[in-house]
């Protein structure tokens, strides 16, 4: 994919997207992340550990927050819980996988910055820890910070997204809102006010039709975006100004 950067680009350009956010799923690969957001300007990172990776560096909380102060670093994440592939092992034996997600949480409190949740087959825990780690339960008028952020390439349930708008979440859809078979997850978009709602590819994977099965790039994210248009009977220019705007407000640009 870094071979073919220059041309994604330029398609990314004529497709009309001006911004995207590089997600950094390894502590191994943020370096490399990081670098494309210092290279080019419409571009921005994260720092983080993706949940289903193993076998990599475990962040500490000193870890994400040095690479957070870092210039153009604008969220925590992807981090969150993943279930889906337990193989044999049970919910019990992915303690390690809840305390990374734990740290992620309290580095977002610290820094500031907004988490990129991802959630498979975990919803309650991700809620649960979610509400525990996330200064919601602190007095009012409390001076500790309280986590914000985004359910990123959102697949759950309609009480899931409930839950997090209720924690004042952005929710994210990817090409998956544009699959024949994604009506419950189109109803889900119908009731979600369009000022919480993000638009992303979760690229390389999930092209939306009529690309589906190709390598996604931010060239196709207008599918998506005329996909929600068509759901809450906009126009693609309000869909497209509305994400944008939505975008500035929870990942705070200034400085980065």
């Amino acid at each position: 994919m870094r071979d073919h950067l220059p041309a994604v680009l330029a398609a990314m350009a004529q497709a009309q997207v001006e911004r995207a956010l590089c997600i950094c799923t390894t502590l191994e690969e943020f370096d490399a992340v990081h670098t494309l957001a210092t290279q080019h300007g419409h571009l921005w990172a994260t720092v983080g550990v993706h949940p289903d990776i193993e076998d990599v560096h475990e962040p500490s909380l000193d870890d994400l927050l040095v690479r957070a102060a870092r210039p153009r670093v604008v969220g925590i994440g992807e981090t969150g819980l993943d279930y889906y592939r337990l193989g044999s092992r049970s919910v019990a034996d992915m303690a390690w996988q809840r305390e990374r997600y734990r740290i992620h949480i309290r580095a977002a409190r610290r820094s500031g910055l907004p988490l990129v949740i991802h959630s498979r087959s975990a919803a309650a825990d991700t809620l649960s820890i979610l509400r525990e780690e996330g200064g919601f339960a602190s007095p009012a008028g409390a001076a500790a910070a309280v986590a914000r952020g985004v359910f990123h390439c959102f697949t759950e349930t309609e009480s899931v997204a409930r839950a997090a708008l209720e924690l004042d979440f952005y929710i994210s859809f990817s090409g998956i809102l544009t699959f024949r078979n994604a009506a419950d997850l189109r109803a889900i978009a119908a009731f979600v006010p369009l000022q919480r709602i993000l638009i992303e590819t979760d690229s390389p994977y999930l092209a939306p039709a009529p690309h589906r099965g190709k390598t996604n790039t931010p060239a196709y994210l207008p599918y998506v975006a005329q996909q929600i248009a068509q759901i809450k009977g906009l126009t693609l220019e309000q869909v497209a100004d509305a994400t944008s705007r939505n975008f500035e407000q929870l990942f705070d640009r200034t400085g980065a």
